[in-house]
């Protein structure tokens, strides 16, 4: 059975002896609950899984209950299990409201009377998790991220090729619908799209324009690896919402793993911020789905290929640098532009991608270079790093300094 990296960390701190209070958030069909559900059985320790899928009407006292009956399960446990402490997974925990109160109540009640009991949380509503972690649960527990699937673990997972990844994405939960591509894209737009934006953001977050929200997500897919500024964005959509909603809604929908605006990189932290964005949806499904291409017409619409393989690299890189901490921008000086850029300490990695095979220059990365020449360039394509070896090669040994 296949087993996400991440299930080994989990692993790791869950052989720990100390107490922990572990945050495990992430984009919906990411496999969150079924990686915790393969390391949990291999715990040696009594422990107590629950989802809090049907516990809103209970609220708080559903928490309380279920961290009850983990405690009472550790109090019976034989001699043997007790040593390694007792374990209580709570999914979906941002359904119940006010939870990040009622954890922080019974958790401190454990430290105070020293029981060992570890928790882990789920969720798949991060900006909700975040506020709730922010206010009451501060330097009380460690966040873990589960971003979309990666080319590596599709591939090992389902045995897919780069082009079957670079159409169907990393959504694991619909790897077995491929062969089905109407039925694959109806279950990505419902049960992906319209789950993650109904019950993850409109029902959990203040969204006073939802039908802006919305198209704003598909203008996202529609223009995906192309730079378009908040004004011009303003009409597209034929709204009356000015930039600052358009760009609290960006983040809404980035924290959700749906759709980022890249910032322009400048050195300078202001400067980004107000430059117009480049819109990058965070896992090629969502274009593929939305687009009304079957694979093989994709495939053969060079042009539209082309885009994908580029927001396929920038989701990657998203994905990997957001987990090491680094930071991914583009760059533009009049007509020359180099599509990503990638800024960790005094590290900075330039990034090109390219997929036709003519020889051409690359004046925007020769123009980067001249004004940032600690910047070390990164062709991805022909003539460059191919794409298959760029999926599997980790950012973080891209980073390392040579």
């Amino acid at each position: 059975m296949f087993e996400r990296p991440l299930g080994r960390i989990l692993e790791q701190r869950w052989r720990e002896p100390r107490r922990f209070l572990l945050l495990l958030t992430g984009p919906r069909q990411t496999g969150k609950t079924t990686l915790v559900r393969q390391v949990l059985a291999r715990f040696r320790g009594p422990s107590r899984y629950a989802a809090a899928d049907a516990a809103q009407i209970q609220g708080s006292s559903w928490i309380a209950g279920q961290w009850e009956l983990a405690r009472l399960g550790l109090r019976q446990a034989p001699a043997r299990q007790k040593r390694y402490g007792g374990l209580l997974v709570l999914d979906e925990i941002q359904k119940i409201p006010g939870w990040s109160e009622t954890v922080k109540r019974l958790w401190d009640e454990d430290t105070r009377h020293g029981f060992p009991l570890r928790v882990v949380l789920l969720g798949s509503a991060p900006l909700l998790l975040q506020r709730g972690t922010a206010e009451s649960l501060a330097g009380r527990f460690e966040r873990l991220t589960l971003g979309h699937w990666s080319f590596p673990e599709m591939r090992q997972a389902f045995g897919w090729d780069v082009p079957t990844f670079l159409f169907f994405g990393g959504y694991p939960g619909a790897a077995t619908l491929i062969g089905d591509e109407p039925r694959w894209a109806a279950y990505i737009r419902d049960s992906l799209i319209e789950a993650t934006l109904a019950r993850d953001i409109l029902e959990m977050t203040r969204v006073d324009k939802p039908a802006l929200m919305r198209n704003l997500f598909l203008l996202g897919c529609q223009m995906a690896g192309q730079v378009v500024s908040y004004q011009k964005m303003v009409g597209q959509l034929q709204d009356v919402g000015n930039t600052t909603t358009l760009a609290h809604y960006l983040d809404l929908l980035g924290n959700a793993g749906l759709l980022v605006g890249l910032e322009k990189w400048s050195g300078q932290a202001l400067r980004r911020r107000a430059s117009s964005p480049k819109l990058l949806p965070l896992n090629t499904a969502l274009v593929s789905a939305l687009s009304g291409h079957s694979a093989a017409a994709a495939r053969a619409d060079h042009a539209w290929w082309g885009r994908l393989v580029e927001t396929a690299v920038g989701a990657h890189l998203w994905s990997e640098a957001t987990a090491l901490g680094a930071t991914l921008t583009w760059w533009r000086e009049g007509p020359q532009e180099v599509d990503f850029v990638v800024s960790r300490g005094r590290r900075l990695l330039a990034f090109e991608v390219k997929t036709g095979t003519t020889r051409t220059s690359l004046p925007g990365m020769t123009r980067f270079l001249t004004a940032n020449p600690r910047a070390t360039p990164l062709l991805i394509g022909p003539d460059g790093l191919p794409l298959e070896t760029f999926l599997t090669t980790p950012l973080e040994t891209l980073l390392a300094d040579t």
